[in-house]
C-alpha cells in the first residue's frame, strides 16, 4: 500500500499539507505519529493529485468538492434553530438536536455545538473546506495545468473557488470573530512552530475576506446562463453582496468599537477587536451594499403568478412572501444553493399533519418545526406598525378569544374561535404561518375560497399525534412549503426548490440599515418601502403617522434603526438570519433571556388551548454568547489559540 502512496512525490506534498494544516488547528507534539496514522488508511486506489486536475471534466468535479462544504440544509440545520424563533418537540429531540441546544442554552466549551472549528455535532469543517479551496485554486491558477481548459473559464472555476474560501472564511468569522487567516496551504517542509496557527483581528479577517472577493468578482458571471448545468453556481452579484454583508456585521455593534471586548488580546498582546467605534465602517457597507444592487440589474422582486388558480387580492399578497421562497429559481434569488439542500425534508417539517382531510390520517412523520410565540408578536398589525405600537389594535387583549367574520374570510376560518393575536395582522403574517383557526392553501385546492382549514387542538386533525415529530408551540412554518405540495394516502408530492442563500430584499435591507447608520434616513425608507409595497402595505412615514402612538419614530436614526430591524426580522423569518442579526446588533440579550411561549397544545377546549405556555427559560449570557467557544482540546493542542472572553 505505501509503495502506491509514495509514487510521485507531488502527491506526497499535497498529502502531507493536508496533513500538516489539520495538525495546525490540532496538537503538534503528535506530528509523527498522526502522519504516519494519516498515510496508513490511505486506500490503494485513491486518486493522485496530478488525476484530480488530469483534465477540464476532473478539475470541475474538485471544484465541486469545494462547494461540497457549504452547510447543509435539512431539519438540523443552525439556519433554523439557535435562537428564539424556531423552536422543536421536547421529547428526546435535544439529544442530538446540536443546532437547538444552542438555543436551550447547552452550549459548552468540552464539546461545543455546531463546532465548525473541526466540523463536529452538526458542524461543518471549513478549515477543510479552505484546505481544499486553497489547493484548487493552486493547481488551476497554473496554466501548465489542465491544458484543454479555456482560459476564460479557468479565471472563472479561480475566482468561485475565491469566492468560497471568502464564504468559509466569513462564516467562521460569525461565529468566533476573530480567526486565523488561511491564505494558502503549508508546504511540505514547514516547521513545527509555523503550523501553531494564531487568531487574527477582526479588522484584519474582514479585510482579507473582501479583497478575496475584490479579485473574484470581475471574473465571475453576472448571471448564471446555462441553467441546466450550472444552476447554483455562484455569481458576480452574489460576490459583491457576500462583501456587502461582511462589511455590514464588521460595521455592527458586536464588532465595532464593542466595549466588551476591549482588552481581548492573543498571547502576544495584539488586540483582537478594534477599541474604537468608526462610522466610517457603515459607510463602506453602504458603498458595497450599492454596488451589488447596481450590478443586479436583472434581479426584481418576485411576485407570485397565480395563473388559472382562482385566487383574491388579499391571499395574493400573502402567496408573495412564501413563493419568494419555494418557487424555484425566481427572479429576486441573487444565490440559491441546490447542492446538499434538502428542501424536501424542510416542508415535510414545515407543514401541518393531514392537511387533507380526505385521506383521514397522518400522511407523514414531519411538522415540528414550530414558530415561537415570541417569534408570532413581531410581526405586523394590518396597518404595517409593531402590535405593540398600533393604536387601533387591542395589545392587552391578544390572548383573548374571537370569532372571524365574513371579511376575515382570506386570513381565518369563519366561525371558528381563535386568539385575538391571529386577527388583522399583515400579509406577512398570513402568507408565512398556520396556526388553529387558521387556512392552508396549496395548488389542489384549486380556489382560495375552498382553503383546508387548521384544527390543532387535541383529538384535532392538525394536533399532537405522536411523541415525536409533531408541532410544539401551536404555529407552524407555512413560508417554507411549496405550491405544489400535494398530500397523498401514503405521503406527499412535491418539487425541490434551491434555498435562498441571498435574495434581493435581503440586500434591500442590508443597504437601508447602512444608509441610516450613515444619516440617509430618507434613502432607507425608500428601500423600506419597496419591499413593504410587496406584501401590501402602506410607506414607513403613512404608516407610523397614521397608526403608531409613536408617529414620529422614523424621523430619527435610533427609530429608522428599530424598524429597519424588525422590518428585517418579519421579511426574513426563518430564513437563517435571525440567529446571526440578533449578535451582530447585540440584542440577543433582549430577545434570549425571555421566556419561550407556545400555546398550551395538549388541550382540548379553546380557554384551556389559548393559554400561553412557557415552553422553555432562556438564558444568554452576555457577552460569552455572542460568540462560539473553541473547544478546550484544541486550546491544549496548540497554545497560541486564545478563547472566546466568558468560556
Amino acid at each position: 500500500m505505501k509503495k502506491n502512496i509514495f509514487k510521485t512525490r507531488r502527491y506526497l506534498g499535497f498529502r502531507k499539507q493536508i496533513a500538516l494544516w489539520a495538525v495546525g488547528l490540532s496538537m503538534p507534539l503528535f506530528l509523527n505519529s498522526c502522519f504516519k496514522d494519516y498515510l496508513d488508511i490511505m486506500p490503494d486506489n485513491v486518486a493522485t493529485i496530478e488525476h484530480a486536475f488530469a483534465n477540464k471534466y476532473e478539475g470541475e468535479r474538485y471544484l465541486y468538492t469545494c462547494y461540497s462544504w457549504l452547510p447543509p440544509m435539512d431539519g438540523q440545520s443552525i439556519y433554523f434553530f439557535g435562537a428564539d424563533d424556531v423552536w422543536t418537540w421536547s421529547f428526546n429531540h435535544e439529544g442530538y438536536q446540536w443546532p437547538w441546544q444552542i438555543a436551550l442554552g447547552m452550549q459548552n466549551v468540552d464539546n461545543p455545538n455546531v463546532n465548525a472549528w473541526n466540523g463536529d455535532r452538526s458542524g461543518f469543517d471549513f478549515f477543510k473546506a479552505i484546505r481544499d479551496c486553497n489547493v484548487f485554486i493552486e493547481n488551476t491558477s497554473n496554466p501548465t495545468i489542465m491544458l484543454d481548459l479555456d482560459p476564460q473559464m479557468r479565471k472563472r472555476w479561480v475566482a468561485e473557488a475565491k469566492f468560497l474560501k471568502a464564504y468559509y472564511h466569513f462564516f467562521l468569522f460569525k461565529m468566533y470573530g476573530p480567526i486565523p487567516i488561511v491564505d494558502t496551504n503549508f508546504p511540505m517542509d514547514v516547521d513545527l512552530e509555523t503550523v501553531k496557527v494564531k487568531r487574527e483581528p477582526v479588522d484584519k479577517v474582514i479585510g482579507y475576506i473582501t479583497a478575496l472577493i475584490d479579485e473574484a468578482a470581475p471574473d465571475l458571471p453576472v448571471s448564471i446562463d446555462k441553467m441546466a448545468t450550472e444552476a447554483g453556481r455562484v455569481t458576480r452579484v452574489a460576490a459583491l453582496m457576500l462583501k456587502a454583508r461582511a462589511l455590514t456585521t464588521a460595521a455592527s455593534p458586536l464588532f465595532n468599537g464593542n466595549p466588551d471586548y476591549t482588552g481581548f488580546k492573543d498571547k502576544d498582546g495584539q488586540l483582537l477587536f478594534p477599541t474604537a467605534y468608526d462610522a466610517n465602517k457603515w459607510k463602506l457597507a453602504a458603498d458595497a451594499c450599492s454596488e451589488a444592487i447596481d450590478i443586479a440589474a436583472g434581479v426584481k422582486l418576485h411576485k407570485f403568478n397565480p395563473g388559472l388558480f382562482e385566487m383574491s387580492a388579499e391571499t395574493l399578497k400573502q402567496m408573495h412572501i412564501r413563493s419568494a421562497i419555494t418557487e424555484k429559481w425566481n427572479s429576486e434569488l441573487i444565490w440559491g444553493r441546490s447542492g446538499k439542500v434538502n428542501s424536501r425534508g424542510i416542508q415535510e417539517k414545515a407543514a401541518i399533519d393531514e392537511m387533507d382531510p380526505q385521506f383521514g390520517k397522518q400522511t407523514y412523520a414531519g411538522s415540528y418545526f414550530s414558530v415561537t410565540l415570541n417569534m408570532v408578536e413581531r410581526f405586523y398589525t394590518e396597518n404595517g406598525v409593531p402590535i405593540d405600537e398600533d393604536k387601533t389594535w387591542d395589545y392587552a387583549g391578544r390572548f383573548e378569544l374571537k370569532t372571524p367574520i365574513e371579511k376575515d374570510r382570506y386570513r381565518l376560518e369563519v366561525g371558528y374561535k381563535t386568539a385575538a393575536i391571529n386577527f388583522d395582522r399583515e400579509p406577512r403574517f398570513y402568507g408565512s404561518l398556520g396556526f388553529d383557526g387558521g387556512l392552508w392553501l396549496q395548488s389542489s385546492n384549486k380556489s382560495d375560497k375552498t382553503p383546508w382549514k387548521i384544527h390543532g387542538k387535541l383529538g384535532q386533525p392538525q394536533a399532537k399525534q405522536r411523541d415525536m415529530y409533531y408541532n410544539e408551540t401551536g404555529y407552524w412554518i407555512k413560508k417554507f412549503v411549496g405550491w405544489i405540495f400535494t398530500p397523498t394516502s401514503q405521503s406527499f408530492t412535491t418539487e425541490n426548490y434551491p434555498w435562498p442563500e441571498m435574495r434581493l430584499a435581503d440586500l434591500y435591507l442590508l443597504y437601508a440599515e447602512c444608509l441610516n447608520e450613515i444619516g440617509n434616513g430618507n434613502d432607507a425608507i425608500y428601500y423600506l418601502d419597496i419591499i413593504r409595497d410587496r406584501s401590501g402595505l402602506k410607506g414607513v412615514k403613512e404608516s407610523w403617522t397614521n397608526y403608531s402612538t409613536r408617529p414620529n419614530k422614523f424621523a430619527s436614526k435610533d427609530g429608522l434603526r428599530e424598524i429597519i430591524h424588525q422590518e428585517r426580522e418579519i421579511e426574513l423569518a426563518f430564513e437563517g438570519s435571525r440567529l446571526w442579526d440578533l449578535r451582530r446588533w447585540k440584542k440577543a440579550e433582549l430577545f434570549q433571556n425571555r421566556p419561550v411561549k407556545g400555546w398550551s397544545i395538549m388541550q382540548k377546549t379553546d380557554l384551556e388551548y389559548y393559554q400561553a405556555r412557557t415552553l422553555h427559560l432562556q438564558q444568554f449570557i452576555a457577552p460569552r454568547d455572542y460568540l462560539w467557544p473553541i473547544q478546550t482540546s484544541e486550546l491544549l493542542k496548540n497554545k497560541n489559540l486564545v478563547q472566546n472572553p466568558g468560556w
